[in-house]
């Protein structure tokens, strides 16, 4: 195998650029707007929200864990300073503020959740916390959109440099240091151990639920953070948008990305690609006039592709080692 194609703590395999490549070369083609400057700086701004939260969730995913309520606590956070401005408040520093405690906060209780109270798995808990967090943005806010936010909560997910989105500049440098952080700290050397081998995290002295609280709040940060964009791009919150599957693109932008629920795998390269193939698909779907329903028919059968990969490369590898182990007894 080659370096190109291993997914352990640096790359992205080649089969996934290909896949985005190959995806742009057929919308290229299916429509002539699809690589026009305003296009591609489109399917920039769609990314930023989802490659946020995919930050948070692939830490998750490295742990053999999972977050699905990132979308509904980026909403939530949205709402929280759409209730702020309905009580006058209009100073935007503090909002951000309030926003970013909030999402980290929701993020750590998840952590506490699995560590503290030792639920079963983060699925049960997270998916929870999904639901109580698309309610409480609904109260927070009286079920209203909520819309004129002051400028310094709009500004990161509207403000471009030269037409290229802020946004998205800020989720470069983001995912450059969190490869940094994975690959050359201590800690995010442990998270890759914990998920990959528990058993060797705990006889190496890792505290296992110390890591697996950071990630979790982590997760809730990168939440918060997306919200924020979310209310800069459409000038409004709206807690009904809570339920939307915005964990499901996370999730599906890691697993092709390299990601494995099994644990110890996954990298930030290769979950920006993830990202793109997403928001190139949503973006051409609306160049295509796709209907929703149709649109929800293909991103299905993507995250199914994205498990079935995911599962596949799996049993492969599972394969080469006994291959390996067979031939060093010979």
């Amino acid at each position: 195998m080659t370096k190109m194609k291993k997914k352990g703590g640096n790359g992205v395999s080649l089969g996934t650029l290909l896949a985005l490549v190959v995806l742009c070369v057929l919308l290229a083609v299916a429509s002539p707007q699809f690589f026009k400057f305003g296009n591609i700086m489109n399917i920039l701004k769609q990314t930023t929200f989802n490659a946020l939260v995919a930050v948070g969730m692939l830490l998750c995913l490295i742990t053999a864990g999972i977050d699905l309520s990132v979308g509904a606590n980026a909403i939530f956070c949205s709402c929280v300073m759409g209730m702020m401005l309905q009580k006058g408040i209009t100073n935007g520093w503090l909002m951000l503020i309030v926003a970013i405690v909030s999402g980290t906060v929701i993020g750590w209780i998840n952590g506490m959740l699995l560590t503290r109270l030792h639920l079963p798995h983060p699925f049960v808990s997270t998916l929870g916390m999904k639901n109580v967090l698309w309610g409480a943005a609904l109260l927070v806010t009286g079920s209203q959109m909520v819309s004129n936010f002051p400028k310094e909560v709009t500004w990161l997910g509207s403000a471009t440099f030269k037409g290229f989105p802020i946004g998205f500049i800020l989720v470069v440098l983001l995912y450059i240091s969190m490869h940094i952080f994975l690959t050359k700290t201590a800690l995010g050397r442990s998270i890759y151990c914990v998920g990959g081998n528990p058993e060797a995290a705990r006889l190496s002295g890792i505290h296992s639920a110390n890591v697996l609280t950071f990630c979790y709040t982590f997760s809730g940060l990168m939440a918060a953070l997306a919200g924020i964009v979310a209310v800069g791009r459409s000038g409004i919150c709206n807690g009904t948008m809570a339920i939307q599957p915005y964990d499901t693109d996370a999730i599906a932008a890691c697993i092709i990305g390299g990601a494995s629920f099994m644990g110890g795998k996954g990298t930030m390269a290769g979950t920006m690609v993830g990202a793109l193939i997403i928001g190139v698909l949503r973006n051409g779907f609306a160049l295509l006039a796709f209907s929703s329903a149709l649109q929800n028919v293909v991103l299905g059968l993507v995250i199914i592709l994205a498990v079935f990969m995911d599962v596949t490369r799996e049993r492969m590898e599972a394969k080469a080692r006994r291959m390996a182990a067979a031939s060093s007894v010979k």
